[in-house]
């Protein structure tokens, strides 16, 4: 297990970037914490693989350096950094079978035949797969493969960290939360330091302690699932976490009140900002409040998806979404207003404490 220091990382695939638009990875300067189960969550070519690959040494970044439990790993090979990875596609050796494709890291490593049958039987049962033991990986399907991968990285215990790359890609979905299930406990068990890459927010959320959301190369926030749904830093991550995401509204400001065309909504204290940024508020769902008070709005839409129903409406010209218990009442005439715990400002995409 480390604790995984990125001092001042940037990478570019091509020679000699002179902007930051060259980057596919902008500055990342973190520190991730020894044992912790972090999730790397944006949609793709965000940057996510490449400093995954960072990390685990296939990738040297073109600056910055990588500490592992404060020495410089940044030009040593995966191997020299002690790490396990999983990638997104299944990597077995065919001609073994699934208990000797398990048994191969710790074999190699000169770990004794007993504890290495001891741990093979632990992973075989907790991916599944006992009663495959003894048959040849080149038979099965892809997902009866990637679980292979997934327990080949998951059998040493010694490892500085464990990185999963979409790992759960070829596997059915109800294979997928059994096996996010059991790398949690795995987690809470062993105290493994975790990195697992997703565009799948349900993956991330319901996997990671710290949620590591990324955007256009650089880490947007870092987050437990939490704070990224009550308190998104960026726009990006209102969008992105949620179903639906986050209303974003255009706005100006009048001291501590935001006007939305002619419109006034209160917003806690007047937050600083700086001169001509664009601003926007931004109110999930879940907090706003249909009734026969408030702002005037026209209902165009109402999705009907079981636990609760999505209303969409026009307010003062742009499209708004509000999530309605099931049994909840939708107006004829309906008025909006937002609960004030949910209300977030944004200058140039970026969140402003308005002290509320």
């Amino acid at each position: 297990m480390a604790l995984i220091d990125l001092d001042h990382i940037r990478h570019s695939y091509g020679p000699a970037p002179k902007s930051d638009d060259d980057y596919a990875l902008k500055e990342v300067h973190h520190r991730w914490d020894d044992g912790g189960a972090y999730a790397l969550l944006g949609p793709s070519g965000c940057g996510k693989t490449t400093l995954l690959n960072i990390i685990s040494g296939l990738l040297r970044p073109s600056e910055g350096r990588i500490l592992f439990d404060g020495r410089d790993v940044t030009g040593l090979s995966t191997e020299e950094r002690n790490i396990a990875q999983v990638f997104q596609f299944p990597v077995v050796y065919d001609t073994m079978t699934v208990y000797d494709n398990l048994a191969f890291p710790l074999r190699n490593r000169g770990v004794p035949e007993r504890e290495v049958d001891a741990r093979v039987r632990e992973i075989l049962e907790m991916i599944d797969l006992a009663d495959r033991a003894k048959k040849k990986a080149r038979g099965l399907t892809a997902d009866l493969k990637q679980k292979i991968s997934l327990g080949r990285g998951l059998v040493r215990n010694d490892v500085s960290a464990i990185l999963f790359d979409e790992p759960l890609t070829v596997i059915d979905p109800h294979m997928k939360w059994m096996l996010r299930t059991q790398l949690k406990q795995l987690h809470k068990r062993f105290g493994h330091t975790m990195i697992y890459v997703t565009h799948d927010q349900t993956e991330a959320l319901t996997f990671a302690d710290k949620v590591v959301v990324m955007y256009q190369g650089q880490i947007v926030q870092i987050g437990t699932p939490d704070e990224l749904f009550e308190r998104p830093a960026h726009t990006f991550v209102g969008y992105f976490i949620g179903s639906p995401g986050m209303n974003v509204l255009p706005v100006t400001l009048d001291g501590s009140t935001a006007r939305l065309g002619t419109h006034a909504i209160g917003i806690g204290a007047a937050p600083a900002t700086t001169p001509g940024a664009k601003l926007e508020l931004g109110v999930r769902p879940e907090f706003v409040r249909l009734g026969r008070t408030g702002l005037p709005a026209t209902i165009t839409k109402v999705e009907d998806i079981g636990r609760h129903r999505i209303v969409h409406a026009d307010l003062a010209g742009h499209e708004i979404a509000a999530v309605v218990p099931e049994d909840g009442d939708i107006p004829a005439e309906a008025r909006i207003t937002f609960d004030p715990r949910g209300i977030n400002l944004y200058a140039d995409a970026w969140r402003v404490d308005t002290g509320a």
